[in-house]
């Protein structure tokens, strides 16, 4: 037996899994809220992490900066 003799049959599998069939479920209030609650949480942490990641490198080159100048006004100087 070689593939070309089972490929057919492969075909007609593949065909019939890919057409669309009712679900017959329903989810109720509790569990769609819960889920549109849980993307949105999922949203919102992926935000705060993309402006952590931005933000706080930002605020301690400011801070650095910040310094440098105000020894620079001192006379220190670096």
């Amino acid at each position: 037996m070689n593939a070309r003799t089972h490929l057919p049959a492969l075909m007609l599998v593949l065909l019939c899994a890919s057409l669309p069939q009712p679900a017959l479920a329903y989810i109720g209030p509790g569990v769609g809220l819960g889920a549109i609650a849980v993307t949105f949480a999922l949203i919102f942490g992926f935000a705060l992490l993309i402006v952590g990641l931005v933000w706080y490198p930002i605020k301690r080159g400011l801070k650095r900066r910040a310094k440098d100048a105000r020894d620079r006004e001192e006379g220190r100087g670096a």
